[in-house]
């Protein structure tokens, strides 16, 4: 998978309570998760992009907003590259697959908000496949 894609979920409700499930994801690739909690609505948590590692976001509670970009030149991107927009919500049970090559900064739209993130390296080769840039080195226009 190449392309950025969703992975649709869903909840089960009955007298007992909830199960929120997303049975089609295939977690064999996956060798850890982290939770991101950003301290306020106001910050953004990026430029942060993998040129191996691929990653799945689910939402937990509340939603954010995430923007990525598809890195052209990993030693100098162009900071004018699109940005495609995605708003993710927990209420939406959805897992959002990001392939390698792509760049992300997210921002927390409900306070509060939590995001579980899968990815398919240790956390060993993080320094391997680490690119990093300010939170506005890429300008903002959005697809």
């Amino acid at each position: 998978m190449n392309e950025l894609s969703i992975i649709q979920g869903g909840i089960a409700k009955d007298e007992r309570g909830q199960i929120r499930f997303v049975n089609e994801f295939d977690m064999s690739l996956v060798k850890r998760f982290y939770i991101i909690r950003n301290a306020d609505t106001k910050l953004v948590r990026g430029w942060r992009a993998h040129r191996i590692e691929q990653r799945w976001f689910y939402v937990l509670s509340g939603s954010f907003n995430v923007d990525l970009v598809k890195i052209d030149n990993w030693d100098s991107p162009d900071p004018s590259l699109y940005i495609k927009n995605v708003i993710l919500r927990a209420a939406d049970m959805q897992i959002f697959h990001v392939p390698p090559g792509y760049g992300t900064a997210f921002r927390a739209l409900d306070a509060n908000s939590e995001l579980l993130v899968y990815a398919d390296y240790p956390v060993t080769h993080t320094p391997m496949d680490d690119y990093t840039w300010e939170s506005d080195y890429f300008e903002h226009r959005k697809l």
